[in-house]
């Protein structure tokens, strides 16, 4: 296991991060659970994470923000299009630290002009556009 998501709220942030567990919540409180809340008969073999419900077929993702769950039998597409959208914003990074500007790579002048022209243009329409859009 390499880290816990939980739906609700956890405490002890300190000692969690001295063993170095990843914990991913909504928040942390000082006191304990306050009600004990019935468990549904499946509890041991799924979780409700708010609207979604993830059982063992599911695999979690977890960084500073937030978690992402994926059934396991799209693991191969997800890393394929996580690869790409890491390379192109190295890409942008170094592009970057080469003296570029994120606002000169993706044309935001010519944003600006089609934007005058068309006000229903939004800057993600532009960006695909222009090839900048790193999730897609």
């Amino acid at each position: 296991m390499g880290g816990v998501a939980i739906w609700g709220l956890h405490r002890d942030t300190a000692d969690v991060r001295a063993i170095g567990l990843p914990v991913f919540s909504l928040g942390s409180l000082p006191t304990g659970p306050l009600a004990v809340e019935e468990r549904p008969a499946d509890a041991l073999a799924s979780a409700r994470m708010g609207e979604w419900v993830v059982d063992s077929g599911d695999v979690v993702f977890g960084d500073d923000d937030g978690v992402v769950f994926v059934p396991g039998r799209h693991i191969e597409d997800l890393l394929l299009l996580a690869e790409g959208i890491r390379d192109k914003e190295r890409r942008q990074a170094e592009r970057t630290r080469g003296g570029e500007t994120l606002r000169s790579q993706l044309g935001f002048a010519t944003f600006l002009a089609n934007r005058a022209e068309n006000p229903e243009l939004s800057f993600r329409e532009h960006i695909r556009r222009v090839g900048g859009a790193v999730e897609e």
